[in-house]
């Protein structure tokens, strides 16, 4: 990963929040606000009613730059009034740690506990851990998880002995619960249809989706949106090495042409590995595959960085 210092961590926090610009702005200001972590990007969805934060730096940093993040998310948010399209459980409602650069896994595991902690105990909130940070192998899918959502968990989680969280009280208040995880890098891709049927984006998901029988490392659902005549196939690729992302949106095309659905726009969520795109862009090309050191952009910041090592300016 070239341009990271050797201990880099991202965090990707979904906030239950996508329509009120004055509580976005003021949740970027203090994701912003601790030296060391860096706000890379913010995808606000009202449809979802929901932000995802893309935050990059030192392991410390970042995990003070979202708890300061969920702290305002859980003063700020009611979940009691919260209605959207997009599964959640909590006002800070995931907040997954992933390693880059030479980081481990183990570390990202070991901050998401940390702030797992500081969450229960300072913001009061249930907490639950999946991903590589689960407890148990039945919390390591976050859908598993998120099961039934903010208003079933409501109901079950002072009951039912399978749904009490890892830390926290077993009781829920108006910010909800936290699932605080570890995972490698995924990508949040959207693509819409041109269609007024959600059902159709619902069989194109239930066809590409790995819990279906589709494709290894993909998660899927089929939503609504307020915009007329498009629905949307909602698709995590959470093993890119197994699946690329080019491979998830030729599935989905073939899919839509299989029923008669017209493909419209795309849509990325978040930050996505350089990777992913290079390989997207040499299936396109009918490339074998485009190196970081065939782009022009990357070459030279190469060049830069060894030339600073040196004390000495890129020559032209």
């Amino acid at each position: 990963m070239s341009g990271l210092p050797d201990q880099a961590v991202e965090c990707v926090p979904n906030v239950s929040e996508g329509r009120r610009a004055d509580v976005i702005q003021q949740l970027c200001a203090v994701a912003a606000g601790v030296a060391g972590a860096y706000l890379l990007d913010v995808h606000s969805d009202p449809d979802h009613h929901r932000s995802v934060f893309t935050i990059v730096g030192s392991p410390a940093a970042v995990a003070e730059a979202v708890f300061r993040l969920g702290e305002l998310a859980v003063l700020s948010i009611d979940m009691r009034a919260h209605r959207g399209v997009h599964p959640r459980i909590g006002a800070l409602d995931v907040a997954p740690f992933v390693p880059l650069g030479q980081t481990t896994m183990n570390l990202c595991v070991g901050l998401a506990h940390a702030l797992g902690r500081r969450i229960a105990t300072e913001l009061g909130t249930p907490v639950y851990f999946y991903g590589e940070a689960a407890l148990g192998p039945e919390r390591k899918s976050l859908a598993d998880v998120r099961r039934g959502e903010y208003e079933g968990l409501l109901g079950t989680i002072g009951t039912d002995p399978s749904r009490a969280p890892d830390l926290g009280p077993a009781s829920l208040g108006p910010a909800g619960a936290t699932a605080v995880g570890a995972r490698p890098p995924l990508v949040a891709f959207n693509m819409h249809l041109r269609s007024s049927d959600v059902n159709a984006a619902r069989e194109i998901a239930r066809a590409v989706r790995a819990s279906s029988g589709g494709l290894p490392g993909v998660q899927a659902l089929g939503l609504p949106t307020s915009r007329p005549g498009l629905v949307q196939v909602s698709i995590n690729v959470t093993d890119l090495a197994e699946t690329p992302l080019h491979i998830v949106a030729a599935r989905v095309q073939a899919e839509a042409q299989r029923i008669g659905v017209e493909l419209a726009e795309s849509e990325l969520v978040g930050l996505m590995p350089a990777e992913s795109s290079l390989a997207a862009a040499a299936a396109l090309l009918a490339l074998p595959g485009i190196a970081r050191t065939q782009i022009i952009e990357s070459a030279y910041e190469d060049v830069a960085r060894r030339a600073a090592r040196q004390g000495e300016a890129p020559r032209p």
